[in-house]
Order: structure tokens, then sequence, then C-alpha cells
């Protein structure tokens, strides 16, 4: 926004009032369309993240019906130009064993500091582990010279309440900038001077990293933060960039490689409609990325535990997520120890000690806290709904239910474990149901209850419509598409296929009665544009200043669908200095090709205009839209002719900034 300047942007700003905001509520638009286009663009407005040049030809070539039938099957697309583009983020194949391992969290730092882990032989992870025990070392000497007691400030625990290690609290915030998350370490007098260095080819900036002093690669990496590093590392490998940025921040690399994949995935992935499900049961079973090591845990969440069930049966789905480390760690299921279990009891894991004598129950302290959080969730957002009919009662004995679902070493990455020791004995009462005692298997037993409920049924139904038709989706609709549910055994592609083959998915009232995210409206403009990404993360920083950061939303409610969350003239006004930014080439890492997509252009503004509105805004903007635009080019053409096209004639390129920005780019 710093970028828009004084008249200009106030006449944005009113133009964004006097002609988004009205729009952007109404049901209807006035752009006329044939039939077969029509439908086209409905089909590809909701089953992708919005046309490229070419798509709509193509749909309607293919047959909408075949095209959808086909993105209801991934499998028999070929990806293989997405997956070449991802392939050099290393991280988004590792395990969270090996992430915990290669990009050490404070504990796992702390634990070779006290000689618990040796330091890694890999020259490369070892400069990683280097720095990080020396700002450990550096943190500790600046709170024992404040009288702060820091030992045991990272306790480290294999099993939840042995060591007392504790999960970050769920209130912690989300960092303002994935690319720049290393900015909350702490600060430190050091700084390093870049000179000759930033002159080189990248890998030799890269090999004399490495080859750095421990003290001088100290200074490096605390002071390689900001536009500072993103000029350092331009021209770098992703690896290359991977390591340097987990000098200062090894999980800040992680994250870095997760949300670029989520954007390219979004753009470029011919399989969109698997795009599309798993954003929404990403969102659906939200996981904060800002709470402690979900951070390592996410990676696997999305890839191993979301995407293959994305179109799957839906009790499949319910039970991986929450057998998920990411889930149990989020919602701390897995520290809740049952009242009168065996842990809390204090009775001992093995009843005789080494010397053949029985042990004796622990006397001390004992871990105790039955967590609410996840069966609370469970019953209220991933299944049943807030009007699903269960009481706190319910809770209460669901949560008993899934005590002792925790995780196996967590800080190293590993997975689901059940510890019948935490497990709450005794039958439960669920929804009117006694469940007797049988550990695990409780649990299970429940999940299945909850999947195959009617309430479920309808409430998955009503925010799959939700997503894909309108805000208020017709009840009949959801009634189809819940018996459906049902009678499909919580089959999601079966309820997307009556969705999608329903008269009220095709209805002129549904037609643009969607108002984008702001992850869709990124997505959406970069495939208008047919851009060429080259970076990916700039564009995770716009998301960030438009109110979603990828995986940041820290409730477990996820980001809304619904108009009324991202329909305001400052979000507006943000989304248009994107559509701005984006257009005329201020967004690092992004290229559009003009001449590739509309070819020479000679005519006036509003011949111009109406080229642009054809390849830009599949099906037109309505004639207020139009005549705003043009009075906006006629207003702003002499001031920013400079600033944003050079000789560029008519102000070419805030033509189709404003374009972008317009009411009817905004829905879908």
């Amino acid at each position: 926004m710093g970028l828009i300047r004084t008249k200009f942007a106030l006449s944005i700003f009113v133009f964004a009032l006097a002609c988004a905001v009205p729009q952007l509520l109404a049901e209807k638009n006035d752009a006329t369309n044939s039939g077969n286009e029509k439908r086209a663009l409905q089909a590809l407005n909701r089953l992708t993240f919005g046309p490229r040049p070419g798509d709509l030809q193509e749909v309607m070539a293919m047959g909408v019906d075949r095209w959808i039938d086909l993105q209801l099957h991934p499998e028999r697309i070929d990806d293989s130009a997405l997956n070449s583009r991802i392939e050099p983020l290393r991280t988004l194949r590792m395990t969270s064993r090996e992430l915990a391992e290669d990009f050490p969290d404070p504990q796992e730092i702390a634990q070779v500091m006290n000689g618990k882990r040796p330091m890694p032989s890999d020259p490369v992870l070892r400069a990683i582990y280097e720095v990080q025990l020396a700002k450990f070392r550096a943190r500790k000497e600046r709170k024992e010279a404040a009288g702060d007691k820091i030992a045991g400030a990272f306790p480290v625990a294999d099993t939840p309440g042995e060591g007392s290690q504790e999960s970050t609290p769920a209130s912690m915030s989300a960092a303002p900038e994935l690319i720049d998350r290393d900015k909350t370490t702490d600060p430190s007098p050091s700084t390093f001077e870049f000179g000759e260095l930033s002159s080189l080819p990248p890998d030799q900036r890269y090999q004399k990293v490495l080859a750095m002093p421990e003290d001088e690669l100290i200074a490096f990496a605390e002071t390689l933060r900001g536009g500072q590093r993103r000029d350092f590392l331009e021209g770098m490998s992703p690896e290359e960039r991977e390591i340097l940025i987990a000098l200062n921040n090894p999980s800040a690399a992680v994250d870095t490689e997760l949300a670029e994949a989520k954007i390219l995935r979004a753009i470029y992935s011919q399989r969109q409609l698997e795009e599309v499900m798993t954003d929404f049961w990403c969102n659906h079973f939200n996981v904060f990325i800002g709470k402690g090591l979900d951070r390592l845990m996410l990676t696997g969440y999305e890839r191993d535990v979301i995407r293959p069930r994305a179109l799957g049966k839906f009790e499949d789905l319910l039970v991986a997520t929450a057998k998920s480390p990411a889930m149990l760690f989020y919602l701390d299921n897995w520290l809740s120890i049952g009242p009168n279990s065996q842990k809390a009891l204090g009775v001992p894991a093995h009843p005789y000690q080494t010397n053949g004598r029985p042990a004796r129950p622990n006397q001390g302290k004992r871990p105790s806290g039955l967590n609410e959080n996840y069966g609370r969730e469970l019953l209220e957002l991933h299944t049943l709904s807030v009007n699903g009919g269960y009481t706190q009662r319910d809770v209460t004995e669901a949560a008993k239910v899934f005590t002792g679902w925790t995780i196996d070493k967590p800080a190293q990455g590993g997975g689901f474990k059940f510890e019948p020791r935490m497990h709450e004995p005794g039958p439960k009462y669920v929804l009117g149901h006694r469940m007797k005692e049988d550990g695990e298997n409780e649990g299970l037993e429940l999940l299945h209850r909850l999947a195959t409920s009617p309430k479920t049924a309808h409430f998955i139904s009503l925010k799959l419509a939700e997503r894909f038709v309108s805000d208020n989706p017709p009840p009949a609709l959801v009634d189809r598409m819940a018996k459906t549910f049902l009678k499909k055994k919580g089959d999601i592609r079966e309820v997307l296929s009556v969705l999608f083959h329903s008269p009220e998915f095709w209805d002129d009232s549904t037609y643009r009665a969607k108002v984008k995210t702001p992850l869709e409206f990124v997505a959406s403009s970069i495939r208008a544009t047919g851009a060429e990404v080259d970076d990916a993360m700039p564009l995770a920083g716009r998301l960030n200043n438009m109110g979603m950061p990828l995986y940041g939303a820290q409730p477990p409610t996820g980001y809304s669908m619904k108009a009324d969350a991202w329909v305001s003239s400052s979000e507006l006004l943000n989304r248009m200095n994107f559509a701005l930014a984006l257009t005329s080439g201020r967004i690092r890492g992004v290229r559009v090709d003009w001449n590739g997509l509309i070819g020479d252009h000679s005519s006036d503004a509003a011949g111009t205009l109406s080229l642009l509105e054809n390849r830009l805004v599949a099906g037109g903007v309505s004639q207020q839209t139009h005549n705003s635009i043009l009075g906006q080019i006629e207003a702003g053409k002499d001031s920013m002719q400079q600033k944003l096209t050079g000789n560029e004639p008519h102000s070419f390129l805030m033509t189709a900034g404003l374009l972008l920005g317009s009411p009817e780019f905004q829905k879908r």
C-alpha cells in the first residue's frame, strides 16, 4: 500500500467504496454470456483457483461434465509440470523426524548443549547447530546476568507428564510475515558487513558463507533478515536458500517451503479440484503453524493426512486427523490424562524395579489434567456442528475416550502412540450411548458413530455447499447432499458429484455469488494473467497483509469462507494495491508476459479496457464497473503514466490492475 500515494490512493479508495462494496454484496451480475460459456466459467470459478488463459476454451471443447468428472478423479490427470516446480523444495518430502533433526528447535539445541545428543557430523547441519547453540548461550547469559534462572528452561521428556514438557500456548500469535519470521529472534549488537560478498555469483556466495569462522557466521546469520535477506538469496537454489535461512531460524526454512508449495500448487496444479479440497479440509481440520512443534508437523499433516483423503471417505479423513501428531499437539490431546488413569494415580509403569523388588507408587507431584480441547472441537467443528445437540457432559466424556491418544517423542518428530497408562478406565457415556472400556478402540468407535451421524452428514454437506455454491445455500440441495453422504458412507467424491450436477449449482443466482478469500484472489490473479512465479514468498507476504497468513489461523475454526469476513474498504484497498503492484511488475519474483497474453495493443483507452476485460475477467464486467475504470484511467493517467507504465500508451498496466481489483474479479 506504501507504493500508492496521495491523490491516486484516495481515488482508488473512493473507487473501492463506491463501486466494490455494494457490488460485492449483491447477488447478481448484469454481464451477459452465452449459455455454454457461462456454464464453463461457473465450473472453472468454483472448482479451481480461477481460470488461466486458454482454460475456458479447453473446458468448452472437452465438455463441462466430462471436465468435472476428470477433476473428481485427479489420479487420471498428469501433474508433472507442477511436480517439477516443487521438486526442489526438499522439506516437502521429509518426515517430521527428519525435519526435527535438520531444523532443530530450542529443545533439540538444549539436548546438544547438555551433552544428551551429539553434534551432527554433516558440515552444513553442524553450522546450523553451532549458530543456534551460540544464540542459546547468549540468551542464557543475558538472563543469568539479569538474575533470571534459566536452568530447566527447555526440559525434554519422551512422554507427557515426565519432565513436564509443555506445549506452546494456543494463544501464541502468528508472525506478521512468513518470509521474515526470523525477525523475532533475540537482538544482537553483532552486525555483518556484506561488502563484496553480495556481488559474488550465488554459488560462490553460498560457499563463502559456509566457510566462515563461527563468530563471523553468527553475525552473518543474525544480520540476514528482511529485504537484505531477499537480495542476498536471490539466484540461489532452493536448498541453498533453505540452509542460509535455517542458520538464523531453522523453523522458518520449513515454514517458507510449506508456504511456497501451497501457493505454487494453487497456481500451477492441473488437479485443481484436489487443491481446492485440500485447502478446504486443511481449513476444516485447522492446525495453527504458530503453535510450537506444529511447525514441524504441518508438512506431513497436509501431505500424508489431508491430501490423500481429500476426495475419499470422510471417516478415513476423520480418523487420520484424530491420530495426526499435528492435531494432537495443536489441541493438546497428547497431554490429556484420565483423572483415574494409572498415570494420574502414580502407578509405576513397571511393577518391579531392576533389583526384583516391587516398585513403589509415585509419591511426588502426580501428573493430571483431562484436556477437553479436542473433544469439544471434534463435536462442534469437525462433525456435528455447534447446533449438533451435544452437551457439556458429552464433551467431557469424549475427552475421556481420547485419553491416551498421544505422541511418541514429539520433539523428535515421533508419530501417534496409544498410551494405556494415560487412558481413563471404565465406561463412557457419549451422546446417549454407553461405551464399554476398550482402550484405543473407544476412540475409533466414537469417530465411527460421529462420521455416520445424520447431523454430521448435514453439517459437512452444508459447509461444502457454502464453499461451492453460496454463503446461504438452498436447504433442499444440502438435504440431498446429506442423503448421499449417508447412503455412500461419507464418500466425499459422491457428495461433490451430487453438488456439481445439481440445478442449484448452475442457477443464475449463484453466478459470481461467492467473494474470493485472499488466497483465492491472489492465486486467481496470477492464473488470470498467466504470470510466471519464480519466488512465491513475496505472494505469501501479500497474503499476510490481506489478513490471511498461510496456515496462520489461530482458532480451530480456521478462516471464514463467507463474504462478510473479507469485504471492507480497507481489505478491498489492499487487494487493489496488490492488483496494481502485480500488473506493474512491482512484486518481486513474479513476471507477467503481456505480449504473450494480449499481443500487440494500439487501441484507445476504451478499446484497451475491452480487450483486457475479455482476457482478465472472463465473463466481462458491468457497465458501472466499465465506466468507473474508464474514469479512473482518464483521471490517473497523467500522474501515473510515468510511475506505472513509462511510455506505455493509455495507462495500459493501470487498466489491468483496476480490472483485477474490480468487483467482478473479486467474486467467483
